[in-house]
């Protein structure tokens, strides 16, 4: 329970040291729902890789209830809705907006503490990321668009070259979430790993100590 405690206490001090970079507007999203009329077994069913998408937007409600899926924080003290090697939570999620009501196009970064969003940068940056994953369209046709990285000395400082592999078990745990969330939702999602990392990190101007690991498109499904 002492090291549950110590990994939270490192997760703010992380979380506050990364979105203190950021000098624009903050958006408090929507409380997510936490029960639906979908069983887990009929998510798990009906997920599918979705690459077209309608021109609907998303809403703020669901953008909220996605990125919940992924980091959102599901008790006291700071555990998150999926596991993470030591409670160190080494993973940073980015929303790429470019057709969601009430919200501006721009990138974002999600602060899971507070469950809200911090601009990053201004403007849709859809097609700038679709050319970083090498093209594939379902990035540039997609109401938004998450994308997870991960500060890998988050978890190494404590387990070494064995933390990296630890990360990206991680990485999977928090794809399947938003794949199982989109579900209830109506939504469609596929998860991209085919794209230029350098490219990524200079399309969402993410630090140095960020490595992009999944780019996960999401819209209303045709």
């Amino acid at each position: 329970m002492l090291f549950t405690f110590s990994g939270f206490a490192l997760l703010q001090a992380g979380e506050m040291s990364d979105t203190t970079e950021y000098k624009s507007e903050t958006i408090k999203l929507p409380e997510p729902v936490q029960d639906s009329k979908t069983s887990i077994e009929k998510a798990i069913r009906k997920r599918r890789s979705v690459r077209s998408f309608s021109e609907s937007p998303l809403t703020l409600a669901e953008v909220s209830q996605l990125l919940w899926a992924a980091q959102g924080i599901t008790n006291t003290r700071g555990l998150r809705t999926v596991p993470s090697a030591g409670a160190l939570y080494p993973l940073e999620i980015y929303l790429v907006a470019g057709d969601v009501d009430a919200l501006p196009d721009g990138v974002y970064h999600y602060g899971p503490i507070r469950h809200e969003l911090v601009r990053v940068i201004a403007g849709d940056k859809r097609p700038e990321l679709c050319a970083a994953a090498l093209g594939q369209t379902s990035v540039r046709n997609a109401a938004a668009v998450i994308v997870f990285a991960a500060v890998y000395e988050r978890t190494t400082v404590k387990y070494g070259a064995r933390g990296v592999q630890y990360v990206h078990m991680e990485t999977g745990h928090a794809a399947q979430n938003v794949s199982l969330q989109a579900v209830p939702l109506h939504l469609g999602t596929v998860v991209i790993g085919a794209f230029q990392d350098a490219e990524v990190r200079k399309v969402l101007k993410m630090s140095d100590r960020e490595q992009p690991l999944y780019v996960m498109p999401v819209g209303r499904m045709n």
